[in-house]
């Protein structure tokens, strides 16, 4: 493979956190499907955050007459106040959960836009395969989508009409904190000084001073929060791999060198998280001491102007109640540090397999083997190689120079030593593998079928993982049962409704014969096998590939195998040789199948009677 064909897969774009935000933002604002919903939910909290600011701004006068009246000793007053306050609870109940329910729905069909989007993009074309081999691909794509896009998408939800309301009370209370405190004469020996709306700048730098500590104390919590994750997703993969393979390790017995790993993995989260945990304790002595401290602060700072009879108590209590709302909001950084941190995590991760599927979809604008679909110039269907060569995404080669050509209906059996790229050939025909140059002629792929060592058996029951992928209406109970026993798993055919983890009930061999049972019922045009009957006795083998000599006999198929046997039914081989530049592909014909399937099952005859000529020979 020449250095220009053979270019690595791209990398994934690293963005800025803003530019990784905007990008989830435009797949739900933007997305023609999705754009209104997202608009909608997104002006409803807005209208109701809205709402809410209005109330506590009549809460707060409400302070301001309360305390009047408890001043003025006024029952009447009072007791007025009491139904203005049952009537502003009332209000503020009603928006609270009016505003909850639009953030929850916002948060929610923010989270489908992204897991659809990204759930189809993982599964088209094979690019969740292809993320096997792609260089600096996104790990642990199941926990990003699962997991990582719920607490982006909740959070930024939560946080962003946090600093929304923020933004707004700041704004609101600003003007009644500013116009409620008056200025402030201080006296500095023989200079006087007045500082107008002084509450104002001791709230500015109260919250100044908690976000400056806030900043110097929690800045590493983003890294910890990218590391936790990575653990967390590290540790859970490794619990599904052992659920995937527990055959393998129980015969084993690789239960204990199983354990050390998980230990050494979950000892890794247990490590960033006391560096989470200490981080957040030392946050909690700034947070505990500067919240408590907020309700005492304005009442101090206001008290001269109090006792000096400038203001009453209720306007004390208003410019208190003004003082929180506007260091609240001015402390919407140091109450939300952590959550931005964590938050900013999951936003990290979500854009990376974003960045990683992006990748996944310019290599296949950019791959360098054609696939062609369709028949050739002179209308003929067929599968052809021009000058192919096929190599890893890092441009090492696999095979060099193959060229040949497959005829619908014939029978190609492909050979090789291991590691020659049978197997890789297979999926650079599937349209799996776009490492390399050249040319595949291919027909059309709902007319190929393609079957592994290993079946895929679908969750659900028994007849969705016969007709797979094809819906199981498609076909009758009759064709299903008839399928199952001509491929020797007859005694399933009374289980087609049950649901089961078929992979786990049925054996391997069973798994390859209900394989062959598919390709009864969808019968393609053309049929691939990696080494599709690995896990079948020679008897069972000669049963399944009769198949292609009997009921499919007009199917091309084009099969990889080492089985003995397997030559008699196919027409002529390919051959993949070993060679230091990568392998050839080498074209070898062969007798006529059935004069080899006659000499193979005559061949043990002819033996035992020469043998028994030998011996009478001898005893004569």
């Amino acid at each position: 493979m020449t250095e220009d064909t053979a270019q690595p897969a791209p990398s994934p774009r690293r963005r800025g956190f803003f530019g990784q935000f905007w990008r989830i933002i435009r797949i739900y604002y933007f997305t023609p499907g999705d754009r209104v919903r997202a608009w909608g939910y997104t002006l409803s909290v807005i209208g109701l955050t809205l709402l809410q600011i209005l109330v506590e701004l009549r809460f707060n006068t409400w302070n301001r007459d309360f305390f009047d009246a408890l001043e003025a000793r006024d029952p009447s007053a009072f007791y007025g106040q009491l139904w203005t306050l049952l009537l502003l609870l009332l209000a503020a109940m009603v928006s609270a959960v009016a505003q909850l329910w639009a953030k929850q729905m916002l948060a929610l069909d923010w989270r489908r836009c992204l897991v659809w989007n990204m759930q189809s993009r993982l599964l088209k074309h094979g690019t969740h395969y292809q993320l096997n081999f792609m260089p600096d691909a996104a790990d642990n794509p199941d926990q990003r989508i699962s997991e990582n896009t719920r607490w982006a998408t909740a959070m930024a939800v939560d946080l962003l009409v946090g600093l929304l309301g923020s933004i707004l009370t700041l704004a609101t209370f600003l003007g009644v904190l500013w116009t409620l405190s008056g200025p402030l004469h201080l006296a500095l020996g023989a200079s006087e000084f007045t500082i107008p709306g002084y509450m104002v700048w001791a709230a500015l730098a109260y919250a100044t001073i908690g976000s400056v500590f806030t900043f110097l104390l929690g800045g590493p919590l983003v890294t910890i929060n990218m590391r936790r994750n990575e653990a967390e997703g590290d540790h859970r993969f490794a619990l599904i791999r052992i659920r995937e393979n527990s055959e393998g390790v129980a015969l084993i017995q690789g239960e204990p060198d199983e354990d050390r790993g998980l230990r050494a993995a979950f000892g890794r989260v247990m490590a960033v998280m006391n560096q989470l945990y200490g981080r957040e304790r030392a946050l909690m002595y700034l947070t505990s001491a500067y919240g408590m401290a907020a309700g005492v602060v304005p009442i101090i700072v206001a008290s001269p102007r109090y006792f000096a009879g400038a203001i009453t108590l209720g306007v004390l209590m208003q410019i208190t109640q003004a003082f929180l709302q506007v260091t609240r909001s001015l402390n919407w950084f140091v109450d939300k540090y952590p959550l931005l941190a964590d938050w900013r995590s999951h936003i990290e991760r979500v854009a990376e397999l974003e960045d990683t599927l992006e990748a996944a979809e310019s290599l296949e604008a950019d791959q360098t083997i054609s696939l062609v679909v369709g028949p050739t110039e002179d209308g003929r269907e067929v599968l052809a190689f021009r000058d192919l060569q096929v190599g890893h995404a890092d441009g090492n080669v696999v095979i060099q120079e193959a060229t040949a050509e497959i005829a619908a209906g014939e029978k190609v059996l492909i050979v090789g030593e291991s590691g020659t790229g049978k197997s890789t050939l297979f999926r650079a025909i599937a349209g799996l593998w776009p490492w390399g140059s050249g040319e595949i002629r291919t027909p059309p792929r709902e007319h190929m079928f393609f079957m592994p060592q290993r079946p895929y058996i679908p969750l659900g029951p028994l007849r969705a993982a016969l007709a797979y992928p094809a819906n199981p209406r498609k076909f009758s109970d009759a064709a299903m049962v008839a399928a199952l026993e001509r491929c020797g798993i007859g005694q399933f055919a009374s289980r087609l409704d049950e649901e089961e983890r078929w992979d786990r009930v049925m054996s391997l061999g069973e798994q390859q014969r209900l394989a062959f049972a598919r390709l009864l019922l969808q019968r393609p045009r053309w049929v691939f096998l990696d080494e599709a009957t690995a896990a079948l006795d020679e008897e069972n083998q000669d049963s399944m590939m009769r198949l292609f000599r009997e009921e499919l006999a007009e199917t091309a198929l084009v099969s990889i195998g080492h089985r003995p046997g397997l030559d008699v039914y196919h027409d002529r081989t390919l051959h993949l040789m070993r060679a230091p530049d990568g392998a050839r592909l080498e074209v070898r014909r062969k007798a006529p199948a059935a004069r080899q399937l006659r000499s193979r099952r005559t061949g043990p005859l002819v033996a035992a009677g020469q043998g028994a000529l030998r011996r009478m020979l001898r005893r004569g």
